[in-house]
């Protein structure tokens, strides 16, 4: 019923920066949440950052002020622009968006397949 895209993941080096983006479509009545996640290898998956209908976004304590998250919602897509890029930040990139799907009456949960996002040099 939906389907998730996303891009931009790649090799990088330390201080640099990259965009991802997570397009949505299909049977979509609106979106509500859009987020960012990342799982280093190893590690749990972890919120990095979550943008709501309004444009109010939420960090990651270990991102603020080098993450900003941003959405498009005639295009159904989230961004995360990321500067200043650390070694720390290598993981797959999941986006998670929250879909009222056309013709339900609840809000389902939907996941990228990911994107690598390797900081290094």
């Amino acid at each position: 019923q939906v389907q998730l895209v996303e891009s931009g993941g790649d090799l990088v080096q330390p201080g640099g920066s990259l965009r991802l983006s997570c397009e949505a479509s299909g049977s979509i009545a609106s979106i509500k949440a859009m987020g960012w996640y990342r799982q280093a290898v190893g590690k749990q998956r972890e919120l990095v950052a979550t943008v709501t209908t309004g444009g109010n976004a939420n960090y990651a304590d270990s991102v603020k002020g080098r993450f900003t998250i941003s959405r498009d919602n005639a295009k159904n897509t989230v961004y995360l622009q990321m500067n200043s890029l650390k070694p720390e930040d290598t993981a797959v990139y999941y986006c998670n968006l929250m879909v009222r799907v056309r013709g339900y009456y609840y809000d389902t949960e939907y996941w990228g397949k990911g994107t690598l996002v390797t900081v290094s040099s």
